[in-house]
């Protein structure tokens, strides 16, 4: 298993390596096969040396080599982020190939996301589709049984966050309810606790923005992305258990 786990890693590395190129092209409506990688600053070419997952911007100290123009660390945090949720989803979801699957897409659709909208405040449509398509896929290969929960999942999670969208639509917008649907394809019943978690996540942080700022942290806007996809981490490493909780307690 450790050895399974170290490969899921080094493969989350390089995931990594492919979101950000994912998440900068996509919402630019540039594609993600060609041409190859470009200094942001002036244009030039990475070559591939350049371009290893982590090594490279720490070589290179955080600099282009071709004109010295500062690299985000969003990059390499990225990648070592998706390289230790690969690693850790290998390991807690151990045993059931087709929930790997699952985990694994569902993890670097989640670090896109997190991404584009952090970055553009935006959630792309094409990100979602591609998504949704695989986690249909995976599970009518691996577990079609699963199809109606998920199914059900889908339309109770984007459903929710479509009222609150309604309600409130300078705080909720139509693409965090579009990633909601998704992730009740990949996690079933435990979207449920993914959105309370989400959704506590995006509440601790907007009320510590008003006791800092006052009235005026309800101008600013929040991406609410990054929250559901930290939710939908909590929902697919702890959901099943997180859920029995809960039925056991209340139920």
């Amino acid at each position: 298993m450790a050895a399974a786990a170290a490969i899921a890693f080094l493969g989350g590395l390089l995931a990594g390596s492919f979101v950000t190129v994912v998440a900068h092209r996509v919402p630019r409506c540039e594609s993600i096969i060609g041409p190859r990688s470009r200094c942001p600053a002036c244009g030039t070419q990475i070559a591939a040396y350049d371009n290893v997952p982590v090594l490279s911007w720490l070589a290179l100290r955080g600099r282009a080599r071709c004109c010295g123009a500062a690299i985000s660390p969003r990059y390499p945090l990225a990648e070592l982020a998706l390289g230790v949720l690969y690693a850790t989803v290998v390991l807690v979801l151990w045993g059931d190939a087709g929930e790997i699957a699952l985990g694994l897409v569902f993890v670097t659709t989640l670090a896109a996301i997190t991404l584009t909208d952090l970055e553009r405040r935006v959630i792309p449509n094409r990100i979602l589709v591609v998504a949704a398509v695989l986690a249909v896929a995976i599970a009518a290969a691996t577990d079609p049984a699963s199809l109606p929960e998920r199914a059900i999942a889908a339309a109770a999670a984007g459903g929710l966050l479509f009222l609150a969208a309604l309600a409130y639509p300078r705080g909720m917008g139509l693409g965090d309810v579009k990633l909601a649907a998704v992730m009740g394809l990949f996690l079933g019943r435990d979207v449920a606790p993914a959105i309370l978690v989400a959704l506590l996540a995006g509440s601790v942080v907007g009320l510590a923005l008003i006791a800092r700022h006052g009235a005026a942290a309800r101008k600013r806007a929040i991406p609410f992305g990054p929250f559901l996809a930290l939710g939908g981490v909590v929902g697919l490493l702890a959901g099943d258990e997180l859920v029995d909780w809960y039925l056991d307690t209340f139920a």
